[in-house]
């Protein structure tokens, strides 16, 4: 099966997951059973976000041998307002026709960032079918991002990127932090305003308790690429990556365990439910993973 590259979940049941060949799926029982929906092409889907059962948006790739026109780009955005029946392509203005968009960081239903190479980052400016190009400070690539609300966010990348907005992406202030050496961050992610991990190559894992003012490595568990991250409060979290494997933390990443995943296959993304603390993992070849917390036995 094709490798899954992005799972979302609008609740406990309700969810999604994306990947190559235009494949997605939903399920209605938390991952027990999934649908394939209809594929609405065969392009890469790289990312996928619903605000609600009905408002959904997929962020595609185009084979570059496949376009047609020196006006097609490589990379576009889909949207639904009928629970995926049917999608409308959206227009970024301006985007270079080779530029590559890997992922979307959402914060609430209609304020969106999706981002990609050479530092190329678009918002949705208050509206679902509407989104401008925002300037950064890096031409490096953007790979990760997490938002508070619809104006503290951070964005990461290759070259130890860690960029930091208040104002909902207008302008953007970069962080550095010596001991990376130009690691490559895949994932952030950010719990209140104060605490935040991101991760990367190498089994790379740093964190902050000040709101990014200082960064400090933590020791993970192996020496894995990790491309995910996901917190549910500031003591537990958890990170995938490659060959299946699985991070657990809850002391805030003072000490980080592998658990184990029952796969060799690299894991991409990561989603939980912070108020049921129920997650689901997807991978490549059609791996999915679902994960409930253990329920004590009454005495």
């Amino acid at each position: 099966m094709t490798g899954l590259r992005s799972v979302y979940f609008l609740d406990d049941m309700r969810g999604w997951a994306a990947g190559g060949a235009g494949t997605l799926l939903t399920t209605s029982d938390g991952g027990q059973t999934w649908q394939i929906k209809r594929r609405w092409s065969g392009d890469i889907l790289w990312d996928v976000y619903f605000a609600d059962a009905q408002t959904g948006w997929l962020l595609a790739e185009r084979s570059i041998h496949n376009l047609k026109t020196n006006e097609e780009t490589r990379s576009y955005v889909l949207h639904t307002k009928d629970g995926g029946a049917t999608w409308t392509r959206l227009n970024l203005f301006g985007l270079d026709p080779g530029m590559l968009l890997v992922r979307f960081a959402f914060a609430g239903k209609a304020m969106g960032y999706v981002f990609g190479e050479y530092g190329t980052l678009y918002a949705s400016s208050g509206g679902e079918e509407l989104w401008s190009a925002r300037a950064v400070p890096t031409r490096r690539l953007l790979l990760g991002g997490s938002f508070i609300d619809g104006g503290r966010g951070w964005l990461v990348g290759a070259g130890a990127t860690l960029l930091q907005t208040i104002d909902g992406g207008e302008s953007w202030r970069e962080h550095k932090i010596a001991e990376l050496e130009n690691a490559r961050l895949n994932a952030v992610v950010f719990v209140d305003e104060r605490h935040g991990w991101a991760v990367g190559a190498g089994g790379t894992i740093v964190r902050t308790a000040d709101g990014g003012k200082k960064w400090e490595t933590q020791t993970s568990a192996n020496g894995e690429d990790l491309f995910d991250v996901k917190f549910i409060d500031k003591s537990e979290g958890w990170a995938v990556g490659a060959n299946g494997t699985i991070l657990h933390t809850i002391d805030g990443g003072v000490r980080w365990f592998t658990e184990r995943s029952g796969t060799g296959h690299p894991l991409a993304r990561l989603f939980f439910n912070e108020s049921s603390r129920r997650g689901c993992a997807v991978g490549f070849g059609g791996t999915i993973l679902t994960y409930a917390p253990e329920v004590a036995s009454p005495e």
